[in-house]
């Protein structure tokens, strides 16, 4: 009998030893699979101090984004498929440079705001999935960026810092003199009849309706003390979170998605000539401004184009690194002012034009043409067929027609 109860008491003493080491194993199986989640094991995501995923860079590239057609991963898919395009006004002033977050648009054009000094809208969408970009320093809207950014939706994130406009706080009825800004002009005032201007609306406004942690002011940015104005710097996942909270992420409360009637450009691989055609592009975008000149030198062992401004190159504050496109597109626009006594100018983006497509290290003549405001900017080859882009980033130039392009 005792002999018995021995046994019981042996059996029952080995489960719980067995149960506790199989906890334990439990336990440390649960930890180590966290400290590699964690520490970032092949595969998986990393977290940033934010408490961010971040992704694994070496995930293979299965995803074809729509805005510029390069490949990324699946979890980024996953990602920007949350979320929709942020088209940011980025300046471009001697004393704002290098910008930051340039390097990682998906598209960027780049057009005069006034007096020969250009500004770059920047759409930021798939190559902002990985990791929350810094953009910098964020400025004011003209109408042609408007135009341009109403192409990635009825209601793209579209981020500025204030804007073009008649509004005079103390001037008799709040309105500044005629002439003093033009009605063509007038980039408040075509944002509030789009109903994109409102408090949480789809136009975020660093000065009025958009604050931290969206954005912020930093006038050491770049180290030494900057002006004022070229002071605001943003960050793309507190954008998009916004962007949400406005109801404007991938779908809207109707439960439209923001890509609906999205119309994609065309894409393929890039096929380099052996013999480019056009190793150097080079123009000028007023002939008195010689530090907004640009130039983009081709790189035929990666197949792309390095960007130069004003004769040196155009770093991302950011990444450190030369600024690089897969397709530098001239869009000639027809070129009107100034046109009011502050010196704004207005450029045709509604309408047809020629262009010349740089691609492969060659030079494709062509067309452009966008019948609406909210039409998709297209561009065609001599023979009416419409262009194929080089799957990766986009450069558009929106050079004054008549301007020579040399290459």
């Amino acid at each position: 009998m005792k002999d018995n109860i021995s046994k019981v008491k042996n059996t029952k003493n080995l489960m719980l030893i067995v149960s506790f080491l199989g906890l334990y194993l439990v336990s440390a199986g649960s930890s180590w699979a966290l400290f590699s989640f964690l520490k970032g094991e092949p595969g998986s995501s990393k977290t940033t101090a934010e408490g961010r995923g971040r992704i694994d860079p070496n995930l293979p590239k299965t995803e074809e984004c729509p805005i510029n057609g390069k490949m990324y991963s699946k979890p980024e898919r996953d990602i920007w498929e949350t979320r929709r395009p942020i088209t940011a006004v980025i300046e471009n002033h001697l004393e704002s440079r290098p910008q930051s977050g340039l390097s990682f648009a998906d598209v960027v054009y780049e057009a005069v705001a006034e007096g020969g000094i250009t500004r770059f809208l920047s759409v930021f969408y798939c190559g902002a999935s990985a990791q929350d970009i810094k953009i910098a320093p964020i400025r004011s809207i003209r109408v042609y960026f408007i135009n341009w950014a109403a192409e990635y939706s009825n209601n793209p994130l579209l981020v500025h810092s204030g804007g073009a406009n008649n509004i005079c706080s103390n001037c008799p009825g709040g309105i500044k003199v005629r002439g003093d800004v033009a009605p063509e002009v007038d980039a408040l005032k075509l944002l509030v009849k789009l109903s994109w201007r409102a408090p949480n609306g789809n136009a975020m406004d660093a000065g009025t309706n958009l604050g931290y942690p969206a954005v912020k002011r930093d006038q050491y940015r770049l180290g030494e003390k900057a002006a004022w104005e070229h002071s605001y710097e943003g960050y793309t996942d507190k954008i998009f979170d916004e962007g949400v909270k406005r109801e404007f992420g991938y779908k809207n409360e109707e439960g439209e998605t923001w890509d609906e009637n999205f119309v994609k450009w065309r894409f393929s691989d890039g096929k380099p000539l052996a013999s480019p055609k056009a190793s150097e592009i080079s123009f000028e975008f007023w002939s008195n401004k010689p530090e907004y000149d640009v130039s983009w030198k081709y790189d035929a062992s990666n197949n792309r184009y390095l960007r130069f401004s004003g004769g040196k190159e155009h770093a991302d504050h950011e990444t450190k690194e030369q600024i690089t496109t897969s397709n530098v597109v001239v869009q000639k626009v027809r070129e009107k002012g100034p046109v009011d006594k502050e010196g704004h100018m207005f450029y045709t983006t509604i309408g047809e034009g020629d262009a010349l497509i740089f691609q492969n290290g060659d030079v494709i003549e062509g067309t452009w043409r966008k019948r609406t405001q909210d039409d998709r900017t297209r561009f065609f080859d001599k023979g009416g067929a419409e262009v194929s882009f080089v799957k990766g980033a986009i450069w558009i130039e929106a050079i004054p027609d008549g301007n020579e392009i040399k290459y």
